[in-house]
């Protein structure tokens, strides 16, 4: 991953935030939806920020130090590194966090592999991205070539997304989204519901696996698939 946007531009990240504060809040409530209520967590790529400060987690990885420093006047304690080598001892974590994190990573397989290996047993790994075949994922995908942060990003289905999480060992995933309509026409909060196939924003949350067989949710029944992440709508 090339940090240079995030080191160059970093003003201009924050000010998406600003300009598209009704995206931003339903994304944030999306995220909370699934977050854990307690215990011990951590924001794999935290950028500023702007999710784990509200979300109340206080640890971070990073790898841009420009966006670090800012999460750092929040008050978050942001390591420098990288998804695919994360700094931690095994079963460290009681859930981690990965919000538009994956399109940007040299290598998604290893790094959901790290997440699991930090995680305890039982752990909860939360995947936040824009659903690479919705309305705002096509629109990222054809303007990508100028684009200054997404020029050099790979978006996901949630398909594949369920399929690289359950790879690395999470099952029991759950699934809501949000963001239904173009950000352009926002005009208040939009509604956090369960599955996918509707809303751009789409939040994955699974389970480390303890048993030498995990569920895949490739080789289920369409009927059990929609248990698995809730109904695509």
């Amino acid at each position: 991953m090339t940090t240079e946007p995030f080191e160059q531009y970093v003003d201009l990240y924050e000010r998406w935030f600003e300009t598209h504060d009704i995206a931003y809040e339903s994304e944030l409530r999306a995220v909370a939806s699934l977050l854990p209520p307690g215990g011990v967590g951590i924001e794999i790529g935290v950028g500023t920020g702007r999710f784990a400060a509200p979300l109340g987690i206080r640890l971070g990885i990073e790898p841009s130090e420009a966006m670090g420093a800012i999460a750092r006047e929040l008050g978050i304690e942001v390591i420098r590194g990288v998804a695919e080598c994360l700094p931690f001892a095994d079963a460290r974590f009681d859930f981690a966090l990965m919000v538009t994190t994956l399109c940007f990573l040299d290598n998604v397989p290893l790094s959901l592999r790290e997440a699991h290996r930090v995680l305890k047993d039982g752990g909860a790994l939360i995947v936040a991205f824009i659903d690479r075949e919705s309305r705002l994922g096509r629109q990222y995908q054809s303007r990508q070539a100028e684009s200054l942060f997404y020029r050099d990003a790979r978006f996901y289905s949630v398909e594949e997304v369920v399929g690289l999480m359950e790879s690395a060992g999470f099952q029991e995933l759950s699934c809501v989204q949000t963001l239904f309509q173009a950000g352009d026409r926002l005009r208040a909060q939009e509604p956090v519901r369960p599955g996918h196939g509707e809303g751009s924003f789409v939040v994955l949350k699974g389970i480390k696996a303890t048993s030498a067989h995990p569920r895949s949710w490739s080789k289920t029944s369409p009927t059990a698939q929609r248990k698995v992440i809730g109904q695509r709508r």
